[in-house]
């Protein structure tokens, strides 16, 4: 658990609100959909979890789709020394979050979804505090006394619908649906990115964002029938 909690809350949260800073949120949304490449290609070294054809050519499509996507329409610009650090940290965000599911998935193997997510959220929320205290220092946290209310309002659905409601309900579908299955339903992150950011912050829907956001869901579609097949398969065996 304190592994899933330096990777999952620390990495994940302090590698995406700083690549905030410099990419727009409907770009950086997009980034989730690589999620799924590297969460089912560890899973199936690390679990043996089984995959077919169809799994593999949707995520294919939804990983090309993210990176299409994160890089304007130029993949090219995607090498890394032609990457911005707002993009390299959307990618470090991906790694943190692939181990977090996998870490999750050994963990629920003894405990429930709800008990992972308070531990992990508990000593994630240390360790934040720690790395915040330590790099930015005490002085930065006087500001919360003169924050807004908006702001506190912000935090409030950070904390609760993004962190503990996403992390407890995600979880429980890596329980019931293994690392693979769960993580293919990331992919559909980036088509709420994306109008959220519209409606809510005015940032433009540019081309290259539909495209890929399209993609990214069809490949999600893909996966999801990929898995059905392969679950039909399963019960079949077992009913032989």
């Amino acid at each position: 658990m304190a592994g899933a909690s330096a990777v999952g809350v620390l990495g994940y949260s302090a590698f995406f609100l700083l690549a905030l800073q410099t990419v727009p949120a409907g770009k950086a949304a997009m980034v989730v959909a690589l999620n799924p490449v590297l969460t089912m290609l560890f899973a199936v070294l690390l679990f043996r979890e089984a995959v077919n054809w169809l799994m593999c050519a949707g995520l294919a499509l939804a990983v090309t789709g993210a990176l299409y996507a994160l890089s304007g329409g130029a993949m090219a610009l995607l090498r890394p020394m032609q990457t911005g650090t707002g993009e390299l940290l959307l990618l470090g965000c991906a790694c943190c979050w692939v181990a977090y599911t996998l870490i999750g998935r050994l963990v629920l193997t003894s405990l429930d979804a709800l008990t992972t997510t308070t531990a992990t959220a508990t000593i994630g929320a240390v360790l934040l505090f720690a790395a915040s205290w330590l790099v930015e220092g005490p002085a930065v946290w006087a500001g919360l006394a003169k924050a807004p209310a908006v702001a506190w309002y912000s935090i409030f659905a950070l904390a609760f619908g993004a962190t503990a409601l996403a992390y407890a309900w995600y979880l429980n579908g890596v329980k019931v649906l293994g690392a693979g299955g769960a993580a293919a339903y990331m992919s559909l992150v980036p088509l709420f990115g994306m109008l959220l950011s519209s409606l809510w912050l005015n940032e433009p829907l540019t081309a290259s964002l539909l495209t890929g956001c399209v993609m990214a869901i069809v490949g999600m579609i893909l996966m999801n029938i990929g898995r059905v097949q392969m679950e039909r398969i399963s019960k079949l065996q077992k009913f032989d």
